[in-house]
């Protein structure tokens, strides 16, 4: 070897000169690069070289499409629907040879290939295809945009929504065969139901029903819902279910495997991971499955040939979504009923004003047992008011009346006791024991809380207190105005010592428990399923359901309370639920009768007369006082709205939940009501003072929320 080559083979050794030299010779090059981050010179794809684009830019002064010129080679790669890097922000200034440069790169999708654009200027060049993967289709793309217009939203909002994140791995795998249509399913329990066997001959027959389904206590719900959906499937069409939770979803999968066996249905919740999740929703989309189990994301899945829709439990805060433009599953699904012109089917134990609605309007058919089958089905339900609690000192240790007493006790001779609890944690509100003034934190006024049996702490801002002292009376001793689930369990395994108690809650949830003998002590939502039903249920302070100060509190109510007392056994059986509440109340009389359906038609005649939600369509908007004086000012607000407020909905302290003031600041809320039919004209509007505001870049933004859940 020559000492030249001794030089050269040290890669120190005259690596700068090299390297000037490659990107010498790369920059006169004539020919384009592979790859490169700018097309300048590129050749555009011959046919359709036009790409119009929807970038993933949230704001909505940029909701709209946006052209791109197509290079040649990647004119095979992009197709529409499929996932695209671009450069987005550079501006008119940067042209050269006819080709908009610069910019930073950013996410889209590529809606559709055109022979030329409307844009007169220069066209960006796409960068590169994400995936050859169409995972945007036609009909996805259009249920967006009508959820987007429907909400106020931008377009691209609802894309992050209804399109899962990539996963490369999974991708790459292909999907199953699809399975022949299997046979259409008998009734089963559907019979107990005077029009339940003709709701399914008609999904297997390819109809189109929709129906409000009140559906018996008991376990035989998620079985009744698989049948549905087999039936659907018969037909040669597909079918999706949203149900609240993942615990919910497994109940629905495992019914639907045990009717149909594996291979047939896709679950979509969050427990998979990303990629199961993904891989799961990829089988969807090309049609190896047609039909899905989800949670609320599942509401924008792309089954192909869709035949049914269905919700469980419509009434649940889960069925809303966080982000924006805060979506309901209910409403989604009625609008992929009404533009796919499939059968629609709203369930649950409860029934919800908006339920009641669609079947006063005709929009869909009640779905209802008769009598005699809801007296087997149902548990026998009795009332105990907070003044006979108070009176009765036979087992206030426990805080249980005599009635409450001896129903657990029988019911623990039989099989597990339901203990429902409406809050969490210890002592989660506490007082002065002399005065009864509220504990409040002395740095934010916040709410002071006991999670456990020593700590003290603020439940808005956490900072622990350990030398509180009552501002009124300067007394030190403290009172539990709320006794939370732990401190309930607490006491009843001091009142049953013989017996084992668990908890279910947010922090330890349980599926089930076993047919044996327990005290569960749960909190609304997370009550386990008992094998075989529970003997009997409390459903403990009532009051602090039923008196919170929102429109839907009663509604909320007999909601929780109709769940847990559904997984008592039917009266027949032995299956007792006492609620300690007034028994005079709206909710709890309708429980006692199990009547949710008559419930929610008084409630929607109540909201007729105020001309509240549903009956109306209402939207809310929350700022700082001036940006919101700002935006009412200058929306163009159809002529029939309503603005009702402002009003301060938070002051000092940690945000509770999403949207509320940030710290130290406060904020107001207008409430804008519009009668019906004028719901979309209210919406353009705020969407474009809410657009008009972004483009002129304030600092100070407003929160639109259209059919708010919580109005006070």
């Amino acid at each position: 070897m020559s000492s030249d080559d001794e030089r050269s083979a040290d890669p120190g050794d005259g690596a700068p000169e090299q390297l000037a030299l490659i990107r010498e010779t790369v920059r006169k090059a004539k020919v384009p690069r592979a790859k490169p981050r700018t097309w300048r010179g590129a050749a555009l794809a011959k046919e359709l070289p036009v790409a119009r684009v929807l970038v993933n830019k949230g704001v909505l002064h940029l909701d709209q499409y946006f052209d791109y010129a197509v290079p040649e080679e990647l004119d095979a790669e992009a197709r529409p629907g499929v996932r695209v890097r671009v450069r987005f922000g550079a501006g008119g200034r940067q042209v050269r040879g006819g080709r908009r440069e610069g910019g930073g790169l950013i996410d889209g999708f590529l809606v559709e290939r055109r022979a030329e654009s409307d844009y007169p200027g220069a066209l960006a060049a796409l960068a590169y295809v994400v995936s050859p993967e169409p995972v945007l289709g036609p009909e996805l793309l259009a249920l967006s945009r009508a959820v987007a217009d429907r909400y106020a939203g931008s377009l691209a909002d609802v894309i992050q929504l209804a399109v899962p994140p990539r996963n490369g791995r999974a991708e790459s795998r292909p999907s199953p065969e699809p399975l022949p249509p299997p046979p259409a399913p008998s009734a089963g329990s559907w019979e107990r139901y005077a029009q339940g066997p003709a709701f399914l001959r008609a999904l297997a027959e390819g109809g189109a029903p929709r129906a409000v389904w009140t559906a018996l206590p008991g376990p035989h719900w998620p079985e009744e819902i698989a049948r549905a959906m087999a039936a659907t499937l018969a037909s040669g069409r597909g079918a999706l279910v949203v149900v609240p939770d993942g615990r919910t979803a497994g109940r629905v999968d495992a019914a639907l495997t045990a009717l149909l066996g594996p291979g047939r249905h896709a679950l979509l919740t969050a427990d998979s991971g990303p990629e199961k999740r993904y891989r799961e929703w990829l089988a969807v989309r090309r049609g190896s499955v047609r039909a899905v189990v989800g949670t609320r994301a599942a509401m924008f899945a792309p089954v192909a040939g869709l035949g049914l829709v269905a919700v469980w439990d419509d009434g649940d805060a889960s069925h809303s979504d966080d982000n924006a433009p805060f979506p309901h599953v209910r409403e989604v699904l009625e609008l992929r009923a009404a533009h796919g012109r499939c059968a629609f089917l709203l369930g649950g134990t409860n029934c919800t004003v908006e339920a009641a609605q669609l079947v006063e309007s005709g929009w869909a058919l009640p779905l209802r047992a008769d009598r005699e089958q809801l007296r087997i089905a149902a548990p026998l339900v009795r009332t105990v008011d907070d003044g006979e609690l108070a009176r009765d000192g036979a087992a206030r240790a426990a805080r249980l009346p005599s009635l409450a007493w001896q129903t657990v006790r029988d019911g623990l001779r039989r099989g597990p006791v339901l203990v429902q609890v409406p809050r969490r944690g210890y002592a989660p509100r506490l007082a002065c024991e002399r005065c009864r003034e509220p504990a409040r934190c002395r740095y934010c006024a916040g709410p002071l809380q006991a999670p456990d049996q020593r700590d003290l702490d603020c439940a808005w801002c956490g900072r622990a207190e350990t030398a509180w002292h009552c501002v009124a009376c300067g007394s030190n001793r403290l009172r539990a105005r709320i006794v939370g689930a732990r401190r309930t369990a607490e006491e009843l395994g001091r009142a049953f010592p013989a017996v084992p108690v668990r908890t279910s809650g947010r922090d330890h949830i349980l599926d089930s428990v076993p047919d044996a003998p327990a005290l569960v002590v749960s909190t609304p939502g997370a009550e386990p399923v008992a094998d075989g039903g529970y003997a009997a249920a409390l459903l403990l302070d009532g009051w602090a359901m039923v008196g919170r100060p929102d429109l839907r509190a009663g509604e909320e109510a007999l909601r929780r309370w109709t769940a847990a007392a559904a997984l008592v056994r039917g009266q027949p059986e032995g299956g007792t639920v006492v609620v300690v509440a007034e028994p005079t109340l709206r909710p709890v009389q309708a429980l006692v009768r199990w009547d949710p359906v008559g419930h929610a038609r008084r409630e929607l005649a109540e909201r007729a007369e105020l001309g509240f939600p549903p009956v109306s369509r209402m939207a809310s908007v929350t700022g700082t006082p001036e940006a919101l004086a700002a935006f009412l000012a200058a929306a163009a607000l159809p002529p029939e709205a309503e603005v009702l407020g402002p009003v301060p909905v938070t002051g000092p302290g940690r945000p509770r939940r999403a949207g509320d003031a940030p710290p130290g600041e406060s904020w107001e809320r207008a409430l804008l009501r519009v009668p019906p039919g004028r719901g979309a004209a209210l919406a353009a509007a705020l969407k474009a003072a809410q657009a008009a505001r972004m483009s002129r870049g304030n600092a100070e933004q407003v929160r639109i929320r259209v059919d708010p859940p919580d109005i006070g």
